[in-house]
């Protein structure tokens, strides 16, 4: 069974293409994946802090859901760690809303007949991603 695909096949920023149309069967998007980010805030909301780290991009990327769900979880669980359970303010600014697809090909013997190829080529929906252009926030 495969899994994701590598990382860097989704770093690369495209214009979402949807096709909106008023027949049902000829819209392309049929179902958007849900975030497996689970929380966007998190540590103490109301108090102010003296210190302040950002995580910055350098340059125009996508990031998958679940590589931001997994940086959260970790920076949150040192953060509590560390500096304890109300010491801090924790929060995710890049948020997932592009629709990532793949078309997936069939390999192996007999493969030429079984798979249709270009025909209908705009792929599945197999997760989202967040656009983040260039000196934009990713953590804060």
């Amino acid at each position: 069974m495969t899994g994701l695909r590598k990382g860097h096949s989704y770093t690369q920023i495209q214009r979402p293409y949807t096709r909106k149309s008023k027949f049902k069967g000829k819209g392309y998007v049929k179902a958007i994946p849900t975030s497996k980010i689970v929380r966007f805030d998190m540590g103490e909301v109301s108090k102010k802090f003296t210190h302040q780290v950002h995580l910055v991009s350098l340059q125009d990327i996508q990031i998958r859901h679940n590589s931001l769900e997994s940086s959260r979880q970790i920076i949150n669980r040192n953060l509590i760690e560390h500096l304890g359970g109300n010491n801090f303010y924790f929060l995710i600014r890049a948020y997932p809303h592009h629709v990532l697809r793949e078309n997936k090909m069939i390999t192996g013997a007999g493969a030429d007949r079984m798979q249709t190829g270009m025909q209908l080529a705009f792929g599945r929906p197999v997760g989202i991603a967040a656009q983040v252009k260039k000196r934009k926030k990713l953590l804060q």
